[in-house]
């Protein structure tokens, strides 16, 4: 005779319940042991980078104070040599640039009949441009001014005035022209001032 009630204690199946709690128990160990790993490897990689970022202040401090002792070491006065001296080499190399062959070919273009060139010094200003003084002769004051307003013209030269004018004893006007000059694109492209 049977002495249980199977109404009151239903029958289970133990093993699938079991093997169901331990496949849980060895995910949850599993994802434990991952994040154990994580945790050591980002630990040591942490570990490593503050060591490096410690060793990259260092050395930021020593070079900060390396500049430091150079900056003391540096003479203002022999400083102010030195530039001085890169000043002029560049001008010197400016001027070695300096095109007296496009120069000369926009006189020839825009030199009236009756007017004459006697000098012509080109220098640097302190703005590193180029002014050219001219020395001109003319026999009126229209051909002057013409002379002016085809320099202008041409495109080379701007600003251009004349700073002084005086008639000599042959009644020609002397006259010193003035203006900024840039040199035309094709001679800066050019390979070396075209002397």
């Amino acid at each position: 005779m049977l002495r249980t009630n199977l109404s009151m204690r239903p029958f289970y199946n133990l093993r699938a319940v079991r093997a169901l709690l331990a496949a849980v128990a060895l995910i949850a160990a599993a994802f434990t042991l991952f994040n154990a790993v994580q945790l050591v490897r980002l630990t040591a990689s942490q570990y490593t980078l503050g060591a490096r970022a410690a060793e990259a202040e260092r050395e930021a401090a020593r070079l900060r104070a390396e500049a430091a002792r150079i900056r003391g070491q540096i003479n203002p006065q022999e400083l102010a040599v030195v530039a001085n001296a890169a000043r002029e080499a560049n001008a010197i190399i400016d001027q070695r640039a300096f095109s007296w062959t496009d120069l000369l070919t926009q006189f020839e273009a825009t030199l009236p009949p009756d007017v004459r060139i006697t000098t012509v010094q080109p220098r640097l200003d302190k703005d590193r441009a180029f002014v050219v003084a001219i020395g001109v002769e003319a026999r009126r004051a229209e051909d002057l001014d013409a002379f002016i307003e085809a320099l202008e013209t041409e495109g080379s030269f701007r600003n251009v005035l004349s700073i002084s004018e005086e008639t000599n004893d042959a009644g020609l006007i002397q006259a010193i022209v003035q203006g900024n000059y840039t040199a035309p694109p094709r001679a800066a492209a050019g390979t070396g001032g075209g002397r």
